[in-house]
């Protein structure tokens, strides 16, 4: 297909962000970086008004369970209403809804982008971001029933999102038969930018052109992003955090964790880890 989705998805603080505004600055091709208050694609597929805008029927008056019925039709529409490629941010595990349809319909994707990154420093920056201490967040990286605005006392800005543990999100996108996935690594993306970014472009079906490519780097480095960050903010950014692009960095994990709280987590996640060479095979952390 010419159009469809080309789902950008990761578990959270796994790099999606970072690309989305590579691939904005890649599109646009512009003189000055992007905003990054004002990204190309949709919005994120867990977008509470957009799904109220495509079903003509607000998600409050639903359960989650009713919500997740109706969300393989709103992809659908958006695939067919789409030109090009439509780069679109998912959290959510590849699940089904309670008739067994999966959430996103394979028919209305042309490809999956999946971000990896190490689980140790996903828990680090998914700390931060929920503005909550390491030990706080590392059970919610191993549980099988976590979810985003899971709860029913408030009204989310996103719908609900079944993350499912970090291993059991991994294993939902990348085994899923049919899907057409390009695997990336976080790591990658900061240690070999420019291979990493041109595989991304080649696999979305877009022109691999080089300068434009280098341009597109120089446009979205961590460094831009922070100062962009602090000159108009980033809408992103979660209440409860002072910063969205706090670090990026590979291995911050080992000025964070104790001993004990690195080993739960690797015991928890080790068979992933070591498919995806986030461990030697002596299960030691290679980052």
């Amino acid at each position: 297909m010419d159009g469809g989705i080309i789902w950008l998805a990761s578990y959270p603080k796994s790099g999606n962000t970072w690309l989305r505004i590579f691939l904005t600055n890649y599109v646009r091709n512009g003189a000055e970086p992007a905003d990054i208050n004002d990204l190309d694609g949709g919005p994120i597929a867990s977008a509470r008004r957009a799904f109220d805008d495509a079903v003509g029927v607000a998600a409050s008056d639903l359960l989650p369970e009713e919500i997740d019925r109706y969300r393989p039709a709103v992809y659908l529409q958006m695939a067919a209403h789409s030109d090009g490629p439509l780069f679109l941010k998912v959290h959510d595990a590849y699940t089904r809804n309670p008739d067994g349809q999966p959430l996103f319909p394979q028919a209305a994707t042309r490809g999956v982008v999946y971000l990896i990154r190490n689980p140790l420093d996903v828990a680090v920056s998914f700390a931060h971001h929920s503005g909550i201490t390491v030990d706080e967040i590392l059970p919610r990286l191993c549980r099988e029933d976590f979810a985003f605005a899971s709860r029913r006392d408030r009204l989310h800005d996103q719908l609900r999102q079944r993350l499912l543990s970090w291993s059991g999100h991994v294993r939902s996108w990348v085994d899923e038969p049919g899907l057409n996935v390009h695997v990336t690594r976080y790591e990658d993306m900061v240690r070999a930018p420019y291979p990493t970014f041109t595989a991304i472009v080649r696999f979305a079906g877009l022109p691999a052109d080089p300068a434009r490519v280098s341009k597109a780097l120089d446009f979205s480095n961590f460094d831009s992003l922070q100062a962009a960050e602090r000159k108009v903010g980033f809408r992103e950014r979660s209440a409860r955090a002072a910063t969205f692009f706090r670090s990026g960095q590979v291995g911050d994990w080992r000025q964070v964790f104790t001993a004990e709280q690195a080993t739960l987590l690797v015991a928890a996640h080790r068979d992933v880890m070591h498919r995806f060479g986030y461990l030697t095979p002596d299960g030691i952390p290679t980052f």
